[in-house]
């Protein structure tokens, strides 16, 4: 199933969605399972918050998917669709897109609004690493 562009669902699990595009993984992050997947991680977790519709998104997703392959043993990318899960924007006060948030221990300790680019997000990513 396709989707948006070319992310496709390759596999669904009792822990959610893995989206695989060029052998990279990214989770996918509904508002019944944030707690579980970001908060609690013994990982940091770079947080997408994206829309479909989003043109800036589609451009931040193929980098945030590559980011994900480059520290897949130090971070976990997780992408959350703010039209699906309402609850998880609002919990993290999201009022445009795409913001991407850096969790370290449940806590939040970065943030981006708007496309940043590869380095953009790496900048973000070396607040933890």
């Amino acid at each position: 199933m396709i989707l948006s562009g070319d992310l496709v669902v390759d596999e669904f699990s009792h822990s959610g969605y893995i989206l695989i595009r060029n052998n990279m993984a990214t989770i996918l992050v509904t508002d019944s399972d944030f707690q579980e997947k970001i908060v609690s991680s013994s990982l940091p977790v770079l947080v997408d918050f994206y829309a479909d519709w989003c043109g800036p998104c589609k451009m931040a997703g193929p980098i945030l998917e590559e980011l994900s392959e480059d520290y897949k043993d130090k971070l976990i990318v997780a992408k959350v669709n703010v039209d699906q899960n309402q609850n998880s924007a609002q919990q993290y006060d999201v009022m445009s897109i795409p913001t991407v948030i850096l969790v370290k221990d449940g806590k939040e300790v970065g943030r981006q609004i708007g496309f940043a680019g590869k380095l953009g997000y790496e900048e973000l990513i070396k607040k933890v690493l």
